[in-house]
């Protein structure tokens, strides 16, 4: 049984921290799939802003994600930043659903969904704050099955979300249930997560709020985070480009992508603790190269899919490769900022904003010049390039771990 459930699950503070990101992810798998239709179709916004206004909000969790980072850090402890951050959740799902229109739409997305979604990365550095005296093998488990409860939630939520709303005129119901999955994870952290004295996890020095800004992008990091990037990128190339192929060049049905997206979470929530495994015998990098080459040979096979049994003979590969690439990254960037778990946590949004533009640039360049098909090429060439990078940092005389810089 201690094989199938490491001893690092028995620490109360990772274990709540597992719940309570479990409800975290509830909130976005019950809005993420409907968020477009209530707001473009139900609320009015046009394309165009719908879009900028995604590009915003995911600014703006940045920018909020290394501040209260940082605050978090210089306190000492995360309760007071992440039940903040639930309080806006709760206020920001709740407004859209007690008054329905474009502006609060927007509002709303502009300011306390952003905030709110900092609470992943502060959940992630509370987790790291717990991990203090583990070995580097236990980090790597316990951010594992951490991770592996946001993919649970997508593999759970979104079905029962649309059952419950089949048949509905309006999708806005959604926008009520993550706020209660909001209050639900404010009652988690509020009654279940053990509480810390400040004085186990304050830093020694504190960073102004500029000053974590500038340490964030300052080129010892930032040359991780594009190595970094690249890679996950592709998990957001996969995102726009299987309905794409799965509905055009592989002949298949929308209801094919549905079940695919959700065979690929399952085959994650297993594999992510394959790879722990693998990262604790083989370490970190060789792991991440190893699940960036099956991940790029799925994409490079996928350009090549015409009919829908090609799909789904491949969930095996991109749950294999996509399991490695949500969860390996997560502790190597933690790393990079290790004497502050705030801060190094924040890395993880930064990724996925960066990973996120990354993608938006290769889809645009790769439908430009090619089709779909060929995108999924190119999104494998990107993984590949990402891995080089990382892999060229490692060398003796490249850039020094960041977090020697202030030591």
């Amino acid at each position: 049984m201690s094989r199938l459930f490491p001893d690092v699950f028995r620490n109360p503070a990772i274990r709540a921290s597992m719940i309570a990101i479990f409800t975290f992810g509830m909130a976005g798998a019950m809005t993420a799939p409907y968020r477009s239709i209530v707001g473009i179709r139900e609320l009015g916004l046009s394309d165009g802003l719908y879009s900028f206004l995604a590009f915003a909000s995911a600014a703006v969790n940045v920018v909020i994600s290394v501040l209260l980072g940082n605050l978090a850090d210089r306190l000492g402890e995360y309760r007071s930043a992440m039940i903040g951050a639930c309080i806006f959740g709760i206020a920001g799902y709740g407004m859209v659903y007690a008054f329905p229109s474009a502006p609060v739409f927007v509002i709303s997305a502009l300011l306390p969904l952003p905030i709110y979604g900092a609470l992943n990365s502060l959940l992630f550095a509370n987790a790291r704050a717990a991990m203090q005296g583990m070995s580097r093998d236990d980090m790597v488990t316990a951010n594992s099955g951490v991770r592996a409860m946001i993919s649970l939630s997508w593999v759970l939520i979104p079905g029962i979300t649309g059952l419950l709303l089949s048949g509905a005129s309006s999708m806005l119901p959604a926008y009520l249930f993550a706020a209660i999955s909001c209050l639900l994870c404010q009652s988690i952290i509020l009654f279940a997560l053990p509480k810390r004295a400040a004085t186990e996890i304050a830093t020694i020095d504190h960073l102004s709020y500029f000053g974590a800004l500038r340490r964030v992008i300052s080129p010892r990091i930032s040359a991780h985070i594009i190595g970094v990037a690249l890679i996950t990128s592709t998990l957001h190339l996969n995102d726009a480009l299987l309905p794409l192929i799965a509905t055009g060049a592989a002949h298949g049905a929308l209801s094919d992508v549905g079940i695919l997206v959700g065979i690929v979470a399952l085959l994650e929530i297993v594999f992510i603790i394959v790879w722990s495994r693998i990262a604790r015998d083989a370490g970190q990098i060789t792991a991440l190269a190893a699940g960036t080459i099956v991940y790029a040979a799925f994409l490079g096979l996928l350009g090549f899919a015409s009919q829908p049994w090609h799909l789904y003979a491949l969930t095996l590969l991109a749950g294999i490769g996509a399991a490695a690439i949500i969860s390996i990254p997560i502790t190597y960037l933690q790393d990079l900022i290790a004497d502050r778990p705030g801060l190094g946590s924040a890395l993880i949004s930064v990724n996925v904003f960066a990973s996120a533009g990354i993608g938006a640039l290769v889809f645009a360049a790769g439908t430009y010049v090619t089709g779909y098909s060929g995108t999924a090429m190119l999104s494998a060439v990107t993984g590949l390039s990402g891995i080089t990078i990382l892999g060229l940092l490692q060398r003796p005389n490249a850039v020094a771990p960041a977090d020697a810089e202030l030591r």
